[in-house]
């Protein structure tokens, strides 16, 4: 059989022919002209990522991609229109005018679902690993038999093979032979920076020969036999389970890195070079050479494309402005389904339970991380969906105990440990989420969680950036804190502010036992990714023991606890400030009302701003550092809205500026004590 034959020509050259004369009508008009402000061309690359969007026809492959993927999305079903008007900031898919015109986005059409993009370079690969586990997970363990057979592809640039997306994701599919297909497409150059500065003589491809468990192939991606040739062979591979494999391509960049870059760095000779490695040019004469067309079809051909991408102009241009009161829209679940992301578009989410909780034994307190412990055991027994993951939680069962036994019980496909690699752990729970899972991982310390933040910022705001169409629920554990009997500057970070600041997470800090079993039921039967902070000196000691509240007890986000009452301060504090400030509030009795937040995104603004119209004082108490910690946000909102009410200058007592220090002395003189929790409250009592 010809391999030729595997794909239809002329669909093909309609698809190339398309992204080049959209490439060439927004350089030569639309972007002088205005209209179009980013402008990101894919001349040179077309065959290649043409070719690669028609074989992938299996219902449930899905594709990871970059900014100069548009051949690729165009040939998976976004129109001329969408592009264009995407370019123009319309209120139109991809992003209704929210995203870059190049950050693209696609519900499954005639090809594979397109996967959100990130404006990050290399922050596509670990989504695509996440998806390859997820095809793992749906056959092994719900048996989804549809999904058998299915791929993730990661579309990316040589440059994109130096960033720390592309090593995560390499080590998170290579181990377990998940069916992922890395497609770097080697133009030589990152914006200016050639490819041998990327990796050693500017080849991945000959770099990873030694890498197990990873198929290579490496060619041209400008020749149509070959293109084909190599594409099919290893997206076969793929799909017989065989494991990952990577496609190293060489394509012509025939335009500057953007439309303000005019390459001035390559000289004459290697411009010419590359002019005769068009994919264009050698499509052409390719189909001329085999008899599948003439000259006169190639004409009409490219004559069709004209006309359709000035029709597509014509009502691109047509299309409404995105409407600015609507662009608050969708940072979290407003009642509307996506299209595609977490378990709600499948039915497949656990309803609510009671907001009272209904403790089956009221005179027995458990631990911290025992209700932690009983509500992921309970919730996975009810949940197929729900896999666990992280740096030791398998075998080990968490470092901190949180994951004992759940191996045990349910298995390696759904608690596995990862390797030390924080941006594949959470850029794998992106893919999963999307594919419809529970993802539920675990970074070990709160300081471990900064190599992650970038994909950890990123899918906070996944659904607002697609509007709705795409959503990844994730509920992101991460320890924080300092330890019973010692600090240090590694182990002690609290630091939620900047989690704060990432839009579209909910954020859970809970102080006790019976709110981190409630909040973490409602984050597992939620729509929105959550990072539920769990204070390790909490965990296991007695202030934080509570009566364990049931199986089916989801407390509500945003709800503070009064845990005492009092008429002269409010005292709004969470985490493990919360029994200091109890217990230096015992001095006043009757005089001081404590706040428990319990959540900080979002936390419970009207509690807050009632207890200070009542009292006519307030004191925040956080651990996180005194300058940019959430107290300020908070005393913000009360100036603001409750000004006339004080009879005191607001106060916060926080951490100092400085890391937690490992000498035990050090450390209390930086974390905010009991005694100095009191002296703020006397101060303030006194005025």
């Amino acid at each position: 059989m010809n391999p030729t034959s595997a794909v239809n020509w002329t669909e093909v050259a309609y698809y190339m022919l398309l992204s080049r004369h959209l490439d060439e009508l927004e350089e030569q008009e639309l972007t002088p002209q205005g209209k179009v402000k980013y402008q990101f061309s894919a001349k040179g690359h077309e065959l290649v990522q043409v070719l690669t969007a028609r074989l992938l026809t299996h219902p449930h492959d899905a594709a990871t991609v970059y900014y100069r993927s548009r051949p690729f999305v165009l040939a998976s079903g976004l129109t001329a229109g969408e592009a264009l008007a995407a370019n123009m900031a319309k209120a139109t898919p991809p992003s209704w005018g929210r995203d870059t015109g190049v950050m693209f986005h696609l519900p499954r059409r005639e090809r594979a679902t397109v996967l959100p993009s990130s404006g990050d370079v290399g922050a596509q690969y670990p989504t695509a690993a996440g998806w390859a586990q997820a095809i793992r997970y749906r056959v092994r363990v719900l048996h989804h038999e549809d999904w058998q057979g299915a791929i993730a592809v990661a579309m990316g640039g040589d440059g994109s093979v130096a960033s720390n997306g592309f090593w995560a994701a390499l080590n998170v599919v290579t181990p377990q032979k998940l069916p992922m297909l890395f497609v770097i497409e080697d133009n030589k150059y990152g914006i200016s920076v050639t490819s041998d500065l990327q990796v050693p003589g500017g080849n991945i491809a000959a770099n990873l020969k030694a890498y197990g468990n990873l198929r290579l192939w490496d060619g041209p991606g400008y020749e149509p036999a070959e293109t084909l040739r190599i594409l099919q062979e290893a997206i076969a591979h793929v799909r017989s389970g065989a494991g990952p494999a990577l496609v190293r391509l060489r394509v012509p960049r025939l335009s500057g890195h953007t439309f303000t870059d005019n390459a001035a760095y390559k000289p004459p000779e290697e411009r010419e070079a590359e002019a005769q490695m068009d994919p264009l040019r050698h499509l052409r004469e390719f189909l001329l050479e085999q008899g599948i067309f003439t000259p006169g079809d190639w004409d009409a051909l490219v004559q069709r494309v004209r006309d359709d991408v000035r029709q597509a102009l014509s009502w691109a241009e047509a299309q409404p402005e995105p409407d600015p009161a609507q662009v608050r829209t969708h940072v979290f679940f407003e009642g509307q389904a996506p299209q595609m992301g977490g378990l709600r578009p499948e039915g497949a989410l656990i309803p609510l339970g009671g907001a009272e909780p209904q403790p089956t034994n009221p005179k027995r307190r458990t631990n911290f991380v025992d209700a932690v412990l009983r509500v992921l055991d309970t919730e996975m027994e009810i949940n197929p969906r729900i896999a666990v993951f992280g740096e030791d939680v398998a075998v080990k069962g968490g470092v901190h105990g949180a994951t004992r036994g759940l191996l045990q019980k349910y298995g390696p496909e759904r608690v596995f440990d990862t390797s030390l690699n924080e941006v594949g752990i959470v850029g794998r729970a992106v893919g999963m989420a999307l594919a419809g899972l529970l993802p539920v991982p675990e970074i070990q310390f709160r300081k471990y969680a900064d190599p992650a933040r970038e994909p950890i910022h990123d899918l906070g705001f996944l659904r607002w950036r697609t509007a709705n169409q795409f959503a990844a629920p994730v509920v992101l554990r991460i320890p924080v804190g300092y330890g019973k009997v010692t600090g240090d500057p590694w182990h002690s970070f609290s630091a939620e502010q900047e989690f704060v600041h990432m839009f579209g997470w909910r954020i859970a800090y809970p102080s006790n036992a019976a709110d981190a079993a409630g909040l973490m039921r409602s984050a597992l039967r939620g729509d929105d990714p959550v990072i539920f902070l769990e204070h390790r000196a909490l965990l296991d000691t007695a202030v934080a023991r509570r009566p364990y509240p049931g199986d089916d007890y989801c407390l509500p986000f945003g709800q503070a606890a009064r845990l005492l009452e009092g008429d002269r301060l409010t005292v709004v504090t969470w985490g493990a400030m919360v029994p200091r400030a109890v217990e230096a509030a015992r001095a006043f009795p009757g005089q001081v009302e404590v706040l428990d937040l319990r959540t900080l995104i979002p936390w419970d603004v009207d509690a807050v701003l009632a207890s200070v119209r009542k009292t006519g004082r307030l004191l925040v108490v956080h651990e996180d550092g005194l300058t940019g910690g959430f107290g300020g946000e908070i005393v913000a909102v009360v100036t603001e809205q409750a000004f006339e009410w004080l009879d005191a200058p607001v106060r916060r007592v926080a951490a100092a500026d400085v890391p937690v220090p490992y000498n035990i002395d050090l450390m209390h003189a930086v974390v905010p004590t009991a005694a100095r929790i009191r002296t703020a409250m006397e101060a303030l009592l006194a005025f």
